[in-house]
């Protein structure tokens, strides 16, 4: 198990790396106060998770994330001292499979870095069943949209997973949530909105107008060929 830590701040990396000693004491850290080099080892390293703080000082930890996105699925916990809600919805949009704002408790941030491992190993073990056009490849992080490949988060592949196993019912948000973090938490049912909102960019023909992801207002989604 290997972590990538990317923070600039010496003192909170240090109490980052102690928590994961103590409780994970298997892992292996890796650590860059740099976003270019942030990437250039996501690349070199493999890690297994990537914590990474936004306010880098030579480009932005949202240019880190983007970049990191265009190959790469690991698990990426955001960890920073901007709690605007524009910027956890772009971070959410981007790409990263959480967010968490300084400053943070210590067990927080491991139990949330548990939590997305398991979730990550969990779906690649598991059968998902194919829906209409939409199929998982060898990866579960590589779908098939008929013979379009795109690829998936972590938190995507959970959400998608869960509604193709629900097809045709209404999955409550409040499922979705328990199924990607295992609790309904504040803040959750926006977090969901936003992944909802990058599975139909990505799967849909129109986003706007889905064929296959519909809300139910105040209830849940489905995956469905038209809605009830």
């Amino acid at each position: 198990m290997k972590i990538l830590l990317v923070e600039d701040d010496s003192r909170i990396a240090e109490v980052i790396a102690v928590a994961f000693s103590v409780r994970w004491p298997e892992a292996e850290m890796v650590s860059t106060s740099l976003g270019q080099e942030a990437i250039i080892k996501v690349e070199t390293e493999h890690p297994d998770l990537m914590v990474l703080d936004l306010g880098l000082p030579d480009i932005d930890g949202f240019d880190v994330l983007k970049q990191v996105r265009l190959f790469s699925t690991v698990p990426i916990i955001i960890l920073t001292a901007r709690d605007e809600e524009s910027s956890i919805v772009k971070g959410l949009e981007w790409g990263a499979d959480d967010y968490i704002i300084k400053p943070f408790r210590q067990l927080e941030l491991m139990s949330r870095a548990q939590a997305l491992m398991r979730r990550y190993h969990l779906i690649s073990q598991v059968a998902i069943p194919d829906y209409r056009d939409l199929h998982f490849g060898q990866s579960a992080h590589q779908l098939f949209v008929g013979k379009r490949q795109v690829s998936l988060t972590s938190n995507e592949v959970v959400l998608l997973t869960h509604l193709m196993r629900n097809a045709e019912k209404v999955v409550p948000t409040s499922r979705l949530a328990d199924a990607i973090w295992g609790m309904d938490y504040p803040g959750s049912h926006e977090a969901i909105r936003v992944y909802i909102h990058r599975l139909r960019i990505k799967i849909e023909d129109d986003p706007n107008h889905p064929q296959y992801i519909h809300t139910y207002p105040r209830v849940g989604y489905s995956l469905q060929e038209k809605q009830l």
